[in-house]
């Protein structure tokens, strides 16, 4: 089928887990893909990674929380791939602690990254977009949106993604653009590795646990979310738009 939009992908968060993961899978989708995070030398090695690999990538350092940081990487990608149409707003952080203990910066410091980043990211993307009149905007949540001890700020933040989500959806869906969010559970990464030291447990005693409790009795890996990312950008997802997909190996309320 030929297609008129660009195919141009930006993930971001994509220095390691699953945005590295998604970004891996979108450029073996054909996809040229830009590799956003806060670590320059992890992104500009994965894009390294894909160019050896036949595809076409780059890798851009920012901070996401930064308006003009922002601009000036989606102008980048704009000129140096051509212009996005794919938005994976991955990039997240977190700052555990419950709530009598939690500071005003870890509060700050967690919604900047997950909810401005990912509308600043999405506002300077859109343009593109709704000139194609074509695009796919998938953002990351979580399974915490739905409540987690000491992650009051992180299940904020996934939360208030799933709202920004369905109203991106009813705003740009008549240009040609849908907007998915994706709900992980659990997922070994580097992120769930550090919350199994700070509690002094061993990760893979820390996973065996946690896929007790999972009905498909594994742990999700990065490949599992790139995967589901991979669905939600494709043309047969068209009518797809404003959902959140848990993808935890088992039903969530």
């Amino acid at each position: 089928m030929t297609e008129s939009h660009s195919r141009v992908a930006i993930v971001t968060g994509a220095g390691r887990g699953i945005g590295a993961a998604v970004a891996r899978k979108l450029a073996s989708d054909g996809f040229a893909v830009a590799l956003l995070d806060l670590n320059e030398e992890s992104v500009k090695q994965g894009a390294e990674d894909i160019v050896s690999a036949g595809g076409r990538a780059i890798g851009v350092a920012l901070d996401v929380s930064n308006a003009e940081q922002v601009e000036a990487a989606v102008a980048r990608v704009a000129e140096e791939l051509g212009a996005p149409t794919v938005l994976v707003n991955n990039a997240g952080i977190t700052r555990d602690n419950l709530i009598f203990k939690m500071t005003e910066q870890d509060w700050d410091s967690v919604l900047g990254v997950h909810l401005k980043g990912s509308f600043l990211m999405t506002r300077a993307a859109q343009k593109y977009m709704t000139e194609q009149r074509w695009g796919r905007i998938v953002n990351l949540s979580s399974t915490s949106a739905l409540g987690n001890r000491g992650q009051v700020n992180y299940s904020a933040a996934k939360a208030g993604m799933q709202g920004f989500t369905k109203t991106l959806a009813i705003e740009l869906g008549k240009f040609g653009i849908t907007a998915n969010a994706i709900a992980p559970g659990f997922i070994e990464t580097d992120m769930t590795a550090a919350t199994a030291e700070r509690l002094g447990v061993p990760f893979e005693d820390f996973k065996a646990f946690a896929a007790k409790e999972i009905p498909v009795q594994r742990t999700g890996t990065p490949d599992d979310i790139a995967h589901t990312v991979s669905f939600l950008v494709s043309e047969g997802a068209g009518f797809v738009s404003g959902q959140v997909i848990y993808v935890a190996g088992g039903p969530k309320d």
